[in-house]
Formats: structure tokens, C-alpha cells, sequence
């Protein structure tokens, strides 16, 4: 999708740091953190929504990327959130997937990026 800042970012249009990076997928940080850890998961092919026909790979390869940045950020032993919202009624405002990991702090109810 030409228009999609998320398929820029995957695809090296625009340049990001990432924290992991494999065939299907990059990580790097939020630019609005709502936590100390806020990082996200994106496949490098456009996919709307977690349920947009996701192929199996994409999804291992998200788990991945996740354990990484949660051994690389030092939140696999104190814990973690992931988030994937799904359309507009749950505050999905980028339509392309992708997965907030968030942690580095205890995180409270109604702490849910969009």
C-alpha cells in the first residue's frame, strides 16, 4: 500500500531503528511510548488487521520479534502487554497490523494504545 506509514517504515522508506528484524517483520519503537517500553511489531506486507488472512509465518515471526524485544529490553522476567487492535471500534487508527509490546513499568487498566 503506497500511503502507508507502516509499510514506509517495514520497507526502509523511512528510516527507523530496528530493535528486530527478520523476512516478515521489523520492530521499533513507538514514537508516542505510553509506557518506558513501547515498542511495535509490524509485518513488511500490508495486512489491515489481525484478521486480514494473516499468513501463519507472519504471525510466528510477530512472536518472535516479541520474545526478542522483550529479552532485549529487559522486560521478559518483570512482565509485559501486547496489543493488537483490530478496526476502528477498538481505536486501530493505523490500518495496518501491528502489535504494541509495552512494559518497563506496572501497567494499569485502560492503558490500551491505539
Amino acid at each position: 500500500m503506497s500511503d502507508c506509514i507502516f509499510c514506509k517504515i517495514a520497507n526502509g522508506e523511512i528510516p527507523s531503528e530496528f530493535l528486530f528484524e527478520d523476512e516478515n517483520v521489523v520492530a521499533f519503537r513507538d514514537l508516542n511510548p505510553q509506557a518506558p517500553v513501547h515498542v511495535l511489531v509490524v509485518p513488511k506486507a500490508h495486512h489491515e488487521n489481525f484478521v486480514d488472512n494473516v499468513p501463519a509465518e507472519t504471525l510466528a515471526s510477530m512472536e518472535a520479534a516479541v520474545r526478542a524485544v522483550a529479552e532485549k529490553c529487559g522486560i521478559a522476567e518483570t512482565g509485559f502487554r501486547c496489543i493488537m487492535n483490530t478496526g476502528t471500534a477498538a481505536g486501530q487508527t493505523v490500518m495496518h497490523l501491528h502489535m504494541h509490546v509495552l512494559g518497563g513499568k506496572p501497567l494499569g487498566e485502560g492503558l490500551i494504545p491505539a
